[in-house]
């Protein structure tokens, strides 16, 4: 029998949700990503046309928001910690391999096109939503906010709906 090279998905679980309490203890908020990345899209548009940044309210607002700069925000340092704790773990696990899964009937440019796709839509989502599945989701579902309980009946009802109609590219 192969050695099992994940964590148990139960303690794993209790982690996360450990994880989950510990910071809504400590810094007064839950987990989230999508606010990182919409922080790094804020200071990229302020370095690369700042005249732009200055004249559309979205930009305006956010740096009232967050007046020392974009990226000094927890966010963008959870999402750091994040890349930097995966990547540990794949180095600690032997599991540290550069790979895109695919099907066999299935070509890389396709499945990276879904994955890309997805990703935009997802994010778009966030956006429109006010937050990423952890955010909306999982910290909405800890703290029993209809949001985040909508939010996840939403996700995992969109994911069984989607999945029988790409369930081929897989089979």
């Amino acid at each position: 029998m192969a050695e099992n090279k994940y964590m148990n998905s139960y303690l794993a679980g209790v982690l996360l949700g450990l994880t989950l309490l510990i910071t809504l203890y400590i810094t007064g908020r839950g987990l989230g990503a999508s606010g990182a990345f919409k922080s790094a899209a804020v200071a990229a548009v302020h370095t690369i046309a700042p005249d732009h940044a200055a004249e559309a309210s979205f930009y305006r607002e956010y740096t009232t928001d967050h007046p020392d700069h974009p990226l000094k925000n927890w966010l963008v340092f959870e999402v750091i910690g994040v890349i930097m704790g995966a990547f540990i773990s794949g180095l600690i696990s032997n599991r540290l391999i550069l790979t895109m899964e695919h099907p066999p009937k299935t070509k890389i440019k396709v499945r990276a096109a879904g994955a890309i796709i997805g990703g935009a839509l997802f994010g778009f989502g966030a956006q429109l939503g006010r937050g990423c599945t952890s955010g909306a989701a999982l910290t909405g579902m800890a703290v029993m906010s209809t949001g985040g309980i909508i939010t996840m009946l939403a996700i995992f009802g969109g994911a069984y709906a989607f999945a029988y109609f790409f369930r081929k590219l897989w089979i």
